[in-house]
């Protein structure tokens, strides 16, 4: 059976018409699907019955299973999803009080990037998703908030995977979440370590898409030793094409810094940050970090992250501590799976 998640209006309403119904049912269809988060075929009353029952037989609504859920006290959602081919990815939902509910999806089962605290780039590559496998994570959460009475205001591409490795999947994803979800594209944000070539086309793109780099580190040395794709694409590098990106787009970028105690948040390394980024039309993220069994790492205490912050206000370059969410699940990057690979 096809996904019907996979499917453009053009392309459903032909094979309408190739099963014997008419292909304008096409429209209602997806308008069940995406307006009004029909979950089953049954919801969708003001088909025909015997329509029902043929898409019943013929099409499923998302190809996506899942493979182990938790949820945390906070309202976090994390969800490990079975591919076709049995590969695992990663979605989450986090509902904030202000009324956001933002979707955290996945890019790639696993990453090539091995960036040594994250739990996906310690466990490697797998495969590139499609653009559907990309967009559906976020289809389904909007789905189940509909059902509601809400709606899925944001989507970060900071899951599993590396999204401008996997480029075109992740732009053909993007427009989806904006044309079939209604996703305003400053509502939807893409993290990436740096590929700067990538940087620079993305800039092209005419999108409204806030970009988020992972930078981790002041100096060549120290990134390179957490980011080895620093490597490859060093930080002069990286920021001229970050500065390429703001003059194109007119937006501001985000940087990552996971707080990584006694590594990466002495007062220095925040002087380094200030000093680097200043005059940049940015903002610094600051993510204390969630630990895996595999990186001896320790989140920074809250005192060391606000003089952290307190240190880049004094060069102009404004910057939060983010609310750590899900922190009695396994809400890291790729840290359900590893947890249930383990059991396995």
């Amino acid at each position: 059976m096809e996904d019907l998640y996979a499917l453009s209006e053009s392309e459903l309403s032909a094979r309408l018409t190739a099963l014997g119904h008419r292909g304008y049912r096409a429209k209602q269809i997806r308008s069940w699907l995406y307006e009004r988060g029909a979950a089953s075929f049954q919801e969708m009353t003001d088909l025909p019955k015997h329509l029902r029952e043929t898409l019943e037989a013929s099409f499923t609504l998302g190809a996506l299973v899942v493979e182990s859920e938790q949820r945390s006290k906070d309202g976090t959602v994390k969800r490990l999803y079975r591919l076709h081919d049995a590969q695992l990815v990663e979605a989450v939902l986090m509902a904030y009080d202000d009324g956001r509910r933002t979707a955290c999806i996945s890019s790639q089962a696993g990453c090539a990037m091995g960036c040594v605290f994250c739990a996906t780039g310690q466990m490697g590559f797998a495969r590139h998703l499609t653009s559907t496998e990309i967009f559906e994570q976020a289809a389904l959460y909007a789905r189940e908030l509909q059902q509601k009475g809400e709606r899925l205001s944001n989507v970060v591409l900071m899951g599993m995977g590396e999204p401008f490795h996997n480029y075109d999947a992740v732009l053909e994803a993007i427009r989806r979440l904006n044309r079939e979800l209604g996703i305003g594209a400053r509502h939807i944000t893409v993290s990436t370590v740096g590929l700067a070539p990538r940087i620079r086309q993305f800039a092209e793109e005419g999108l409204q898409v806030t970009l988020a780099i992972s930078l981790h580190a002041a100096t060549d040395a120290e990134r390179s030793a957490l980011l080895p794709i620093n490597d490859r694409w060093p930080i002069a590098e990286l920021l001229d094409a970050c500065r390429f990106y703001v003059d194109k787009t007119g937006r501001r970028i985000t940087f990552e810094w996971a707080l990584i105690a006694g590594k990466n948040d002495q007062p220095e390394e925040a002087e380094r940050l200030g000093r680097l980024l200043k005059g940049l039309p940015c903002h610094v993220n600051l993510i204390p970090l969630n630990p895996t069994t595999r990186y001896d790492g320790a989140p920074t205490a809250l005192p060391d992250a606000s003089r952290f912050v307190e240190i880049l206000e004094r060069y102009g370059v404004p910057a939060t501590v983010r609310v750590r969410r899900g922190i009695d699940i396994d809400a890291g990057c790729g840290q359900l799976k590893s947890a249930v690979q383990k059991r396995r």
